[in-house]
């Protein structure tokens, strides 16, 4: 079964950067993908950013994050990283690291439902 570890969580001054990882183990082929959720107090949990393990490396970036996160992966270390730029108080919440065996490519938006395993999550708080 696959496991998936988040670091790199914290507290943040809005207009700070964080840098998430996902280190990543179990999988049974090369045919899934990798990203975060997060869930803020009180909301749904939603999706955030993503990225195909393949060679294709399809990306997904949630609107409100475009331009200020980047998602990575590190074949050599199974890691997948987030870096988060000019954070806000929006972005604050629990980034839950999750895996699918689905593509990336067939999913408007992944949803929860979608997802094969799932990390223990990381909180990140940003304050103003």
């Amino acid at each position: 079964e696959a496991q998936l570890v988040e670091s790199g969580g914290g507290s943040v001054q809005a207009g700070g950067s964080l840098r998430l990882s996902c280190a990543v183990s179990g999988f049974l082929s090369a045919d899934y993908f990798i990203g975060w959720f997060r869930q803020a107090p009180g909301k749904e949990r939603e999706a955030v950013s993503f990225i195909s393990v393949d060679d294709d490396g399809t990306t997904y970036y949630e609107d409100s994050v475009k331009g200020r996160f980047t998602i990575s992966r590190d074949s050599s270390k199974n890691t997948v990283y987030l870096q988060m730029n000019n954070l806000n108080r929006e972005d604050t919440g629990v980034y839950y690291c999750a895996g699918s065996y689905l593509r990336l490519d067939t999913l408007l938006v992944p949803a929860p439902a979608n997802m094969d395993y799932w990390g223990k999550g990381t909180l990140v708080t940003v304050s103003s």
